[in-house]
């Protein structure tokens, strides 16, 4: 096992999201995606090695247009979601196109990753401070195997929310001591004043006032989280796996890790602002942060040094 500091950037879901890769709009002045932005950020924390988890379909062009930025910065790996990958028997559907969710990307990484790991989403930006931070507490988890703790960055909720539509997030309850208590996968949430709404399962409507913690999918995980994914994958499978629009979420496979008692998570908590491309009028708003982070001197005009 080698101790190089490993980010996973989930990025299968690219895509179908964006209609290819070529159609992924660009927000910096010279090309470049919030995913640049993300591994220069990472890179800069001292990260040494990227894996992306993305599907055969498109390896090819990602290679081409992002993996070869990191020539020379840091070692990169590939794993590929696929359905057909991790279902331990389960027959898949004949009609199941839908992706198996966040759980299964980071279960599928397992064929490439032995050490700690950092988790993020390719199309989320999630803050410049966000990468040193999180590195540090499971370079530990690499010096004491034993220690049983996650990490998970938190946000809060005000600061993650877009003005053009609902998005998912994981809504966390923690002690005193930013220890995660539970965390809930909630769907559509949506800005309302100065704070949110959500609607349950059941079609009921619940006030947020915003400034609740809730994870982006930014986490450290020691290498033990691919034998719990797999065996809850498989629970998953047995009891969802008929439904075409069934999600293996992340957040609910740390929540049921918490409750059996078997891992603890530590709340890393940050005022950072979130931005990302979840509708396409988003673009604005994420061009215009770029812009501004660019003139307070925190990236470069031209990211890579070279047009992208």
């Amino acid at each position: 096992m080698h101790n190089k500091p490993t980010l996973l950037v989930i990025a299968a879901g690219m895509g179908s999201r964006y209609g290819g890769l070529k159609q992924i709009d660009p927000v910096g002045p010279h090309g470049e995606m919030i995913m640049d932005y993300s591994l220069y950020d990472a890179v800069r924390a001292g990260f040494q090695k990227i894996v992306f988890v993305i599907r055969h379909a498109f390896e090819k062009a990602f290679r081409e247009r992002i993996g070869r930025k990191l020539d020379g910065l840091a070692e990169t790996a590939y794993a590929f979601q696929e359905l057909d990958m991790g279902l331990d028997g389960f027959d898949l559907p004949k009609d199941r196109r839908k992706p198996w969710g966040t759980g299964h990307a980071i279960l599928v990484a397992g064929q490439v990753i032995e050490e700690p790991f950092a988790v993020i989403n390719a199309d989320d930006y999630y803050g410049h401070r966000a990468y040193s931070m999180i590195k540090e507490p499971f370079i530990q988890m690499s010096q004491e195997p034993d220690r049983n703790e996650y990490v998970m960055a938190g946000y809060l909720l005000k600061n993650t929310l877009t003005a053009h539509g609902t998005v998912a997030r994981g809504l966390c309850r923690h002690s005193p001591d930013l220890y995660l208590t539970e965390i809930t996968e909630r769907t559509g949430i949506r800005k309302d004043g100065s704070g949110a709404v959500y609607t349950d399962e059941k079609g009921l409507e619940h006030s947020l006032t915003g400034d609740e913690i809730v994870s982006m999918n930014l986490w450290g995980f020691a290498p033990d989280i691919f034998d719990s994914l797999q065996r809850q994958f498989s629970d998953f499978l047995k009891q969802h796996g008929r439904d075409n629009t069934s999600e293996f979420y992340l957040p609910a496979a740390v929540d049921t890790l918490l409750k059996s008692g078997l891992k603890k998570v530590k709340v890393i908590q940050t005022n950072d602002h979130w931005f990302g491309m979840t509708y396409r009028k988003d673009k604005q708003t994420a061009q215009a942060s770029i812009r501004k982070l660019i003139q307070q001197g925190l990236y470069p005009e031209n990211l890579w040094g070279k047009q992208s």
